[in-house]
């Protein structure tokens, strides 16, 4: 029997391999990121929330990484979320058939 593994929340990525190595709390990076919302990072690192846009900007400037790699992760995340809660529903939708060309 294959076990899955659970989808991969961004905020496990910010807190496990960028806050904790560097002893960042949510508090010292919200104000390093302009002064954002220090919930806003909590959210993030607690999984309560996504990772937004203007967030991935500012990680990505911040942590010398892209944009994208943050974004990637956060649509990584919710489509597997999605694809596993809409699972029987997909199942059920037969693809179309291509034409001969």
């Amino acid at each position: 029997m294959t076990k899955t593994l659970s989808p991969l929340h961004p905020g496990e990525v910010l807190r496990e391999e960028f806050m904790k190595p560097l002893g960042l709390t949510p508090y010292k990076l919200a104000a390093a990121l302009g002064h954002i919302p220090r919930t806003r990072i909590e959210r993030i690192q607690r999984e309560e929330i996504g990772i937004s846009t203007d967030t991935a900007l500012r990680l990505a400037r911040f942590f010398g990484t892209t944009p994208e790699f943050w974004i990637n992760l956060q649509t990584s995340y919710e489509i597997e979320t999605r694809r596993a809660k809409l699972a029987k529903k997909l199942e059920a939708i037969h693809p179309r058939e291509l034409e001969p060309a």
